[in-house]
């Protein structure tokens, strides 16, 4: 039995969260300048950003001190990092076809 073909995740439709949720998937936090300054966004951005993802639980968001000086940090959750390799393995399966054979010259209903 083939299992369903994976969805994509519509809250990971944006390229600047599903690129925020690629940063996240490899370390256990980051620090908020840090991870605005590897998205090349602005604070106001990351802010809605990690709001975004934030209510549905895909990451968790935590206030600190470092060096003397307030910080939020950022972290993926288990349900955000299953929501990205759902995700990832749905654009995978989308594009497999891509470069692989000769186009179609039409498509139809018929």
């Amino acid at each position: 039995m083939s299992r369903p073909p994976q969805r994509l995740d519509p809250l990971l439709a944006s390229t600047n969260r599903l690129a925020m949720m690629a940063v996240l998937h490899d370390v256990d936090q980051v620090e908020f300048v840090t991870l605005r300054d590897r998205l090349g966004v602005s604070d106001s951005v990351l802010s809605k950003l990690i709001g975004g993802l934030a209510e549905p639980g895909y990451v968790t968001v935590r206030k600190g001190v470092l060096g003397g000086r307030r910080t939020t940090w950022v972290a993926a959750t288990r349900r955000g990092h299953r929501a990205l390799t759902g995700h990832v393995a749905a654009l995978r399966a989308l594009i497999a076809h891509v470069g692989t054979a000769e186009p179609e010259r039409s498509l139809s209903r018929q």
